[in-house]
C-alpha cells in the first residue's frame, strides 16, 4: 500500500512536516467531528478557505476555477496511484515520533508495556517462590495488613465524624455580633480546636501501637481530613466576614469603602505573582460603593451560581465535600451527569491490584535488602566498610523504589481519586500533570500532587503572601509541607531523624541554582538531574531511616 503526502499535515518554516497527533481516542462523534487533525477546534467562519482538508471533503459550489483545476489534479494523480503496476512511495521531509519538534505525544503504549513489565515481574517471582518455598507468595509483608482492623476502623469513623464540629462551630461564629465573631475570637477557637484535634488523632496511633502500615494509612487520612476541615472553617470564615460587610453597605453613611482585600489566585505560579507594593499601587485605595456591592456579592455566590453563601451551611454539603476529591472548599463543584459504574468498578479493582503489587515488591525486593544490610552493619569495623554496605543497599534499592514510587502514584492519584470522583460525580479529574517532564522541584511539587499544590497555595502562601514578602512566603510553605512529609516518614519507621525535613529544606537552594540563567534553559539536562536525584533520594531515605 501507498501512502501519500496530506495537505493538512504541519509544516516547519523549513519546510519539515511533523508526525501528526493521532485522532483523541473515547471522545464522541460529534466532539471528534468539530475537531481539527492537531486536536484545535474547528472555526465555523464563512471566510474560512474551503480547501479540503481530507480526500472526502467536497469544495464548495462557488470555489473559483483554480480551485477545482486543483481538486481535479489531485483526484486524477489519486486514481493513478491506484491503477500503478508497483505502488510508489512518497517520501517527504519528516520528523520521527520522539523527536522534540513532533506533534504526536500519544505513548499510551508505554503505560500498557509497564504494566506487563509488572506482571512478567509477579509471574517470575511466584515461580522462584514456589521453587524455594512451596508457596507463591511470602507471608511477612501480607501478615501487617490483618492485625489493628477493628480498631483502625471504629478509630477513622470516629475521626471522620468529629470534623462535622465544624459546622456547628461556624453556625454560632456567624451568629455572634461578640467575641466569637470570625474575625475576633472565632478564627482563635477554630485554630486551637483544630490543633488538638490534629494532636490527639496523631498521637493516638502511637498509643495504640499500631503496626506501620496502619498507622501511615491514619496518618494520611488524617492529614487529608485536617486540610479539609480547615480549608471549610476558614473559606466559611471568610464568607462570613464578606457578608457582614455587604449588610454593612446598607447603611453607607458608616460602612467603610476600603477597596476588599484580593488574595493572590490559585491558578498563579509562585514566580509569577506580583510584589504587594506593586499590587497596592495598581489597585485604587476607594472602591465606589456600587463596586464594592458588587464585588462582595460576586464573593458570596459560587463561580457556576446556583449557590449563594449562607446556603451552603448544610449536613448533606459537609459530608459531600468531605467525599468530594479536593482538598480546597467551595460552595459548588462542576459535576458529571452520573455515575459510570464500569468505571467505577475498574478503579476500585485497580486499587487492590496496585496495593498488591506494592506488598510483592516490597515483600521480594526491599525488606531483604535491608534485613540483610542490618546484619552486616552491626558487624562493620571501619567507616569505610560502613559507607560500602550504605551505598550497596542504596543501589540494591534503586529499581525497587522507583516502582514502588510509580505504583503510589498511580493508586492515589489515578484511582483512589479517581474513584471518588466517580462516586461523587466530581468532574475536575485534574489530580496531576506531567509532572514526569519537571525540570525542578518547585514544578514537581506544583504538577505532581494538585489537591496538595491548591491547598497550600490558596491556604498557605495566599493568606501569608499579603503580609509577609515573596521568599518569607514560600519558606513557610515549604516548611510546613517539610514538617508534614517528616511526621509520615516517622509513623513509617517509628523514628524521628529529619532526613526528609532536610532534604525537603534542601530543594529551595536547588530551585534557586536551577532559576540561575546558564542552567534555567537546559530542559533535558535539568529533567536528567530531577530522576536522578528523585530515583536515588528516595532509595537513600528508606536505608538512612530504617539503616541508621
Amino acid at each position: 500500500m501507498s501512502t501519500s503526502f496530506q495537505p493538512s499535515s504541519k509544516e516547519d518554516s523549513n519546510g519539515t512536516l511533523r508526525s501528526r497527533p493521532s485522532k483523541i481516542p473515547n471522545m464522541p462523534p460529534q466532539v471528534l467531528r468539530t475537531m481539527t487533525d492537531d486536536g484545535a477546534l474547528k472555526v465555523d467562519d464563512a471566510s474560512v478557505s474551503g480547501t479540503s482538508s481530507g480526500r472526502t471533503t467536497p469544495l464548495p459550489p462557488d470555489a473559483p476555477p483554480s480551485m477545482q483545476s486543483i481538486s481535479q489534479a489531485r483526484r486524477q494523480l489519486r486514481a493513478q496511484q491506484k491503477h500503478r503496476i508497483f505502488p510508489t512511495i512518497e517520501y517527504a521531509a519528516r520528523v520521527s515520533h520522539f523527536d522534540p519538534n513532533s506533534d504526536y505525544h500519544d505513548f499510551r503504549g508505554f503505560f500498557v508495556l509497564f504494566w506487563i513489565g509488572l506482571a512478567i515481574m509477579v509471574i517470575t517471582t511466584m515461580l522462584r517462590n514456589l521453587k524455594d518455598t512451596g508457596w507463591p507468595m511470602r507471608a511477612q509483608v501480607w501478615g501487617l495488613f490483618t492485625p489493628n482492623l477493628s480498631s483502625l476502623a471504629v478509630s477513622d469513623l470516629l475521626m471522620v465524624s468529629s470534623t462535622a464540629l465544624s459546622l456547628p462551630l461556624h453556625r454560632l461564629f456567624r451568629s455572634s455580633n461578640g467575641w466569637l465573631r470570625w474575625r475576633s475570637g472565632g478564627m482563635a477557637v477554630q485554630s486551637i480546636y483544630q490543633m488538638a484535634w490534629l494532636c490527639f488523632w496523631v498521637y493516638l496511633p502511637f498509643f495504640l501501637n499500631w503496626t506501620w502500615t496502619a498507622q501511615v494509612y491514619f496518618t494520611l487520612h488524617t492529614l487529608t481530613l485536617f486540610m479539609k476541615m480547615h480549608s471549610y472553617a476558614f473559606y466559611n470564615g471568610h464568607l462570613s466576614e464578606t457578608q457582614r460587610r455587604l449588610w454593612e453597605l446598607d447603611n453607607p453613611a458608616t460602612a467603610s469603602t476600603d477597596a476588599v482585600l484580593r488574595y493572590p489566585s490559585s491558578s498563579d505560579h509562585l514566580n509569577e505573582i506580583e510584589d504587594e507594593q506593586e499590587r497596592r499601587e495598581r489597585e485604587s485605595k476607594q472602591q465606589s460603593l456600587a463596586e464594592l456591592r458588587e464585588d462582595l456579592a460576586i464573593e458570596l455566590t459560587s463561580p457556576l451560581g446556583r449557590v449563594t453563601y449562607p446556603q451552603n451551611l448544610t449536613t448533606y454539603n459537609f459530608i459531600d465535600y468531605l467525599l468530594c476529591p479536593t482538598l480546597c472548599y467551595e460552595l459548588e463543584y462542576p459535576r458529571t451527569a452520573g455515575i459510570v459504574w464500569s468505571e467505577l468498578l475498574w478503579k476500585t479493582l485497580a486499587v487492590f491490584g496496585c496495593i498488591f503489587l506494592l506488598t510483592v515488591t516490597s515483600e521480594e525486593f526491599i525488606l531483604p535488602v535491608l534485613a540483610e544490610s542490618a546484619i552486616r552493619l552491626e558487624h562493620v569495623e571501619s567507616y569505610t566498610e560502613f559507607g560500602l554496605v550504605l551505598a550497596e543497599s542504596i543501589s540494591l534499592l534503586l529499581f525497587p523504589f522507583m516502582v514502588t514510587f510509580l505504583l503510589v502514584f498511580l493508586v492515589i492519584f489515578e484511582y483512589v481519586l479517581g474513584a471518588f470522583a466517580e462516586i461523587t460525580c466530581f468532574a475536575d479529574r485534574h489530580f496531576y500533570s506531567d509532572w514526569w517532564n519537571s525540570t525542578d522541584w518547585l514544578e514537581f511539587s506544583r504538577e505532581w500532587n494538585v489537591p496538595v499544590h491548591h491547598f497550600f497555595r490558596r491556604h498557605v502562601y495566599g493568606v501569608s503572601r499579603p503580609h509577609l514578602s515573596r521568599p518569607v512566603a514560600t519558606l513557610i510553605t515549604f516548611l510546613i509541607s517539610a514538617l508534614a512529609h517528616e511526621l509520615v516518614m516517622a509513623c513509617i519507621t517509628k523514628k524521628l531523624r529529619g532526613y526528609g525535613f532536610l532534604a525537603q529544606m534542601m530543594q529551595l537552594p536547588i530551585i534557586l541554582l536551577q532559576r540561575t540563567p546558564w542552567i534555567r534553559g537546559r530542559t533535558v539536562f535539568n529533567n536528567i538531574c530531577f530522576w536522578i536525584s528523585m530515583i536515588l533520594g528516595l532509595s537513600m531515605m528508606c536505608a538512612l531511616y530504617v539503616l541508621i
